[in-house]
């Protein structure tokens, strides 16, 4: 080290050697003797829980759904509504999202949810079904 950043270093480190005062606990009693009014208490306000939000391609990620099926779903009221941040900024909540996944996993595993009937294949325009002989 040089010679002036060692003194410097010295002149600290006896700074911070000398103690301070001892702190005295600050009770309110104290403050109303010395100015006759009581000061306000800080009440704790129970804040929301941390909400994160995601935009449309961790939604892409997450859901395995075209955006137009997205979008057809959210105004039908079957998929969470999206809402602006910004004028640009589309963001949907994450745990709405994934409260809808669970809700269609349950509904799959338990069998309520409709499935799409098979096509008719006997209608097929390619490819007809050959005819069962009749016996």
């Amino acid at each position: 080290m040089q010679p002036a950043t060692a003194l410097l270093m010295e002149q600290i480190m006896n700074r911070a050697d000398r103690s301070l005062p001892a702190a005295r606990p600050n009770n309110d009693s104290d403050a109303n003797e010395q100015h006759g009014m009581p000061l306000p208490r800080l009440v704790a306000t129970n804040t929301l829980p941390f909400r994160r939000t995601i935009r449309r391609p961790e939604l892409r990620q997450i859901v395995p759904l075209a955006d137009t099926t997205i979008y057809d779903m959210e105004r039908r009221g079957e998929f969470p509504r999206r809402f602006n941040l910004t004028a640009r900024c589309v963001v949907w909540d994450l745990t709405e999202v994934e409260a809808w996944l669970d809700a269609r996993r349950q509904a799959s595993d338990s069998s309520q949810l409709k499935r799409a009937p098979s096509p008719d294949v006997r209608q097929r325009k390619r490819r007809p079904v050959k005819a069962t002989p009749v016996s």
